[in-house]
């Protein structure tokens, strides 16, 4: 009995955050800057920065088989590789989906990474806050149920969050895209600058920008280990100078320098504990992936970051008599509402002129187009909320050679000549929530692991449909208005799930009825326990959600500790 005690008292926390990736590393900084000895449970492999990124310096001849993927590697990516982003450069960062199965009710497509860091190395680090037209939309339009906050609770979460990650960008002065604490913003090119004045002069002032990312464009004086943006654009190998926000690079390293942080890989997460006596969860249920052991860890409040239907499966798989369906599921709203951006779907066109001009480096972002539809007096009767527009213009390079007919020398002066100047802009429009997209535990079909698996059933439903031809027609009309020729919409598959924004399966709200979490990301029913990622939101808005994540967790983690003070939870 004794030996069991020590045991427990060994395994006893603080706090316990299950993730680290981009919400779970700014859970481990927060609660350990704050005193809170804490174990981060990552469920894959440990990755340290700089050390462990195989090819981040490699150039494209030292990557073997023209950097693609052989057939023998194909077979463990039937998922991942759906992408397009697979290769011989990150394929380890992408999960082996024969180890970790799903079912696909209807497509979807699940884009994982399990290690430390999770896909905080992979992200496209695009960083946009939500505003009061996003937290209001589901409440005016008789949608879904209304966010339990607004943008005056998020705002100074959002200035804290981007003064310590990074953020570039220019502030354009819309109140449905706020302006943010930025760093300079990297140029436009000479393409871009004439399409986004032609835009803003024929479609009444609507904004082309520069993208607003978490990349360094100057130093950050609180985080020297952290160099700038070199422009190589090879950001999903892991970047040697920690010039765009990661957890290995910046969350994490902070966490450890407290001295509060046990960190702990292959720890596979797989229940919560809840002591129905004390009313509350006392702990978490782990398997350890290299040795197969059962262990349990104890902590007196718990934060959830295993990414949305990472976090969502576990709440599933926390069964006892008081949450026979999941713990926290009183509402039965848990794995419901499931919500990605669609994409994909846009226009491209070539521009005459400009062959004198060039650009330095390979940029690591492109332009973005706020949401106009649906805003001010830009109304649409067919369908509600909107979408904003990513993309670039650039010069075409030697790659256009690969099915050029010349040889010898007018070969090599072919590929030493920059091609023509083309630009494509592509789409990202917001999924509405319905309860009938929905995630649900799967007892039949198990992992390599022997754990439950998930299944899906979500697909994009009218609202989306109709959106997505006005995303393709709206940015032929602009590409052509500015000048360009030979304008093609496009239009790629495009299930839910490869957006790789999940969300929405452990929503907020302000009835434990309606709901699963409350409006500071506490689980209703179990308040020591927080979610703080993806499955958080309640709506999807058209912005990249990450930033809003990492804004959730600082916000949550600061009222956590204060209530573990006043002895609350």
């Amino acid at each position: 009995m004794n030996l069991n005690l020590k045991a427990d008292q060994q395994n006893t926390f603080d706090a316990i955050v299950v993730g680290t990736g981009i919400s779970g590393g700014w859970a481990a900084k927060e609660l350990t800057e704050k005193g809170l000895k804490t174990l981060v449970l990552e469920r894959g492999r440990p990755v340290k920065h700089q050390v462990d990124y195989p090819t981040m310096n490699k150039d494209p001849w030292q990557l073997p088989y023209g950097n693609r993927l052989t057939p023998e590697d194909l077979k463990f990516f039937p998922v991942q590789k759906r992408t397009g982003w697979v290769s011989q450069a990150t394929k380890h960062w992408w999960v082996n989906d024969l180890e970790n199965p799903y079912t696909e009710v209807k497509p979807f497509d699940w884009i994982r990474g399990y290690h430390e860091g999770g896909r905080s190395i992979m992200w496209g680090k695009q960083t946009y806050r939500l505003s009061d037209l996003d937290f209001e939309a589901n409440a005016k339009d008789g949608v879904g149920v209304d966010w339990p906050i607004r943008y005056k609770d998020l705002a100074p979460w959002y200035d804290y969050v981007e003064t310590y990650i990074g953020v570039s960008g220019r502030a354009e002065g819309l109140a449905h895209v706020p302006d943010g604490k930025f760093l300079p913003p990297m140029d436009l090119n000479c393409v871009e600058e004439v399409f986004r004045d032609k835009v803003a002069e024929k479609f009444g002032g609507r904004k082309v920008t520069i993208g607003r990312v978490a990349h360094l464009t100057a130093p950050l004086p609180h985080d020297p280990s952290r160099g700038v943006c070199q422009s190589r654009n090879l950001c999903d190998r892991g970047c040697p100078y920690g010039a765009y926000f990661s957890s290995n690079a910046s969350t994490l390293p902070a966490a450890a320098k407290t001295g509060n942080m046990t960190l702990r890989p292959h720890s596979i997460v797989h229940s919560i504990i809840y002591d129905e006596q004390k009313g509350k969860a006392v702990g978490v249920r782990v398997l350890d992936a290299e040795t197969k052991q059962e262990i349990e860890f104890f902590a007196k409040i718990i934060f959830l970051n295993a990414s949305s239907l990472g976090s969502t499966f576990i709440l599933l798989n926390s069964i006892s008599s008081r949450f026979p369906n999941g713990l926290g599921n009183g509402s039965d709203q848990l794995g419901r509402n499931l919500m990605d951006h669609q994409y994909r779907a846009g226009a491209d066109g070539a521009i005459d002129g400009f062959e004198d001009k060039y650009y330095i480096g390979r940029r690591p972002n492109g332009i973005y187009i706020p949401r106009f539809r649906n805003v001010g007096n830009d109304k649409r009767t067919d369908y509600v909320r909107g979408f904003g527009y990513q993309g670039a213009a650039s010069r075409q390079e030697w790659s256009r050679g690969v099915m050029e007919m010349a040889y010898g020398a007018q070969l090599k002066e072919t590929l030493e000549t920059p091609g023509p100047w083309r630009m494509g802009i592509t789409g990202f429009g917001e999924c509405l929530p319905y309860q009938e997209n929905r995630v649900t535990l799967n007892t039949e079909k198990k992992d390599v692991y022997g754990l439950p698996t998930l299944s899906v059933d979500a697909e994009w439903k009218q609202n989306e449909k109709v959106m997505r031809e006005d995303m393709k027609t709206s940015a032929a009309e602009m590409l052509e208005a500015a000048g360009f020729k030979n304008v093609k919409i496009y239009d790629a598959p495009n299930n839910i799930g490869l957006g790789i924004h999940e969300m929405g399966t452990a929503r907020m709200g302000k009835d434990p009825k309606t709901s699963v979490l409350n409006k500071w990301n506490q689980v209703h029913e179990a308040p020591n326990v927080f979610v703080t990622d993806g499955a958080a939101m309640t709506s999807s808005a058209c912005q990249n959600p990450s930033l809003t994540y990492m804004a959730l967790t600082a916000r949550a983690a600061e009222y956590a500790v204060n209530e573990l003070k006043k002895q609350n939870l």
